[in-house]
């Protein structure tokens, strides 16, 4: 590219000088911008927790690939076209996710809402009516969703989990239902 700069007075008809291919490849890096940037659109995620407002992450993937993410409530700009959302809630035990597919729009906001249903489950080891440590082991089906300390809160989803507490040699099984919103204290005596 070869630009040719005369100077001189703007009066002059010679004052400023470019050459045509260099005129050409300026418009078109120029308007090469312009259509980049209509090529893009956002997504606003809004979590709530038992309809309540909740905190967490997404992920947005377009075409098998990772295209954005970061905390929900801050719009996010991605490509435009269709785009796999990946929603996760913090702060909970077992770290639940929903997934939703959108369409964006180039410059326009798309609206991502999840509701998550989540109850806390708090355990308490005793043995001879003082506190007690051991190991608590939640699981869900064939899965182990994770392990609590006496004594200690955990939020989960909503659901059907078994409760293995063991201290020592001794261990006691417990079938928990937990529905939205709801605090479940188990008292594991030994």
């Amino acid at each position: 590219m070869r630009i040719l700069i005369q100077t001189g007075s703007p009066l002059d008809p010679g004052f400023l000088r470019v050459s045509v291919p260099a005129l050409v490849v300026t418009a078109a890096l120029f308007c090469g911008a312009g259509v980049a940037e209509a090529q893009t659109g956002q997504i606003r995620c809004s979590i709530t927790e038992n309809g309540g407002p909740g905190r967490g992450t997404i992920v947005v993937e377009q075409d098998g690939r990772e295209v954005g993410g970061g905390s929900c409530g801050a719009a996010l700009s991605v490509p435009v076209g269709k785009c796999k959302v990946t929603v996760r809630l913090d702060g909970t035990l077992n770290n639940p996710s929903k997934r939703v597919t959108v369409q964006v729009s180039a410059g326009k906001s798309t609206p991502v809402s999840v509701d998550f249903q989540t109850g806390v489950l708090e355990v308490r080891i005793e043995t001879k009516r003082q506190s007690g440590t051991g190991i608590v082991t939640v699981n869900r089906g064939s899965e182990r969703i994770g392990t609590l300390g006496s004594g200690v809160a955990a939020r989960l989803s909503t659901g059907s989990y078994e409760v293995v507490v063991r201290l020592g040699g001794e261990e006691r099984r417990y079938a928990v239902d937990l529905r939205p919103g709801q605090r479940r204290l188990i008292r594991a005596q030994f």
